[in-house]
């Protein structure tokens, strides 16, 4: 039996998160694929302590010190994309495709809309060209794994406060029907299928208030989709919210074939 434990994390930079002692949990966290998003970093500035034996690809965004992810893992993938395809969406490093033996694996981070209409329109385009690719690959057969911060919590009780949010990106009604329309596409929601509909388990706080996360004041905003070829290999699905280090908690999820 072959076992994957993977983890997705948010860092908010991950020099910032290395200071604040990224380095000790990978080195106490048995991990088999390690997804950072929001790395802030080109591939040279990453600290050299993080690589350990780890293999580590890495999409950086063209504008320093802003979007970014990387994938460390223990063995080196088959296959590695950086392009969705559309150079709008490239240039900010949004997507790393990993692919392993048993599946394909995306870790994203998914644009903000927050800022204005502009970034908004941009953030619903992202998430159809990014839903086409995925389409496809699950019409060839694949298993796919989608990981990331989503930038939108999903339903009601995966925030805090849902009506005062109802307006504003995150929690708009057209960024929560396209999380309905990606999963009718052929994905599963891991936490949720294995949780239910459990209130309280965010992964997002504010930094703006100095007590959203001693209260919990928070979003759901980070997920590992994973196709419903990879169900019944999924025995577990995980929010470390005692994990500090950034306005992120890591998630993860296990799989066994």
């Amino acid at each position: 039996m072959t076992s994957y434990q993977i983890y997705s994390w948010n860092v908010n930079g991950i020099r910032a998160a290395t200071r604040k002692g990224l380095q000790d949990w990978m080195n106490a966290t048995d991990f088999d694929i390690l997804c950072l998003q929001e790395i802030k970093a080109l591939p040279e500035q990453i600290p050299k302590k993080l690589h350990g034996e780890y293999h580590l690809e890495v999409n950086s965004a063209d504008k320093k010190g802003y979007s970014g992810v990387a994938t460390f893992s223990n063995s080196a993938p088959k296959e590695v994309d950086h392009s969705i395809g559309r150079d709008e969406f490239d240039d900010e490093g949004r997507v790393l495709m990993t692919r392993f033996s048993e599946f394909i694996l995306f870790n994203v981070y998914f644009p903000n809309g927050k800022k204005n209409k502009e970034r908004l329109d941009y953030k619903m385009r992202f998430y159809h060209k990014f839903q086409q690719i995925c389409e496809q690959l699950l019409k060839e057969g694949e298993a796919v794994i989608v990981c990331g911060d989503v930038n939108t919590a999903h339903k009601e009780q995966d925030l805090a406060h849902p009506k005062p949010n109802s307006k504003y990106s995150g929690f708009l009604p057209e960024e929560r029907k396209w999380i309905d329309s990606f999963l009718d596409t052929g994905f599963v929601d891991s936490y949720r299928h294995l949780h239910g509909d459990g209130e309280g388990d965010y992964t997002w706080w504010s930094m703006r208030s100095k007590t959203a996360r001693a209260k919990n004041v928070g979003w759901r905003l980070d997920y590992f989709f994973v196709s419903r070829n990879l169900v019944d290999h999924l025995t577990s699905a995980q929010i470390h919210q005692d994990i500090e280090g950034s306005d992120h908690c890591p998630v993860s999820i296990t799989l066994e074939f």
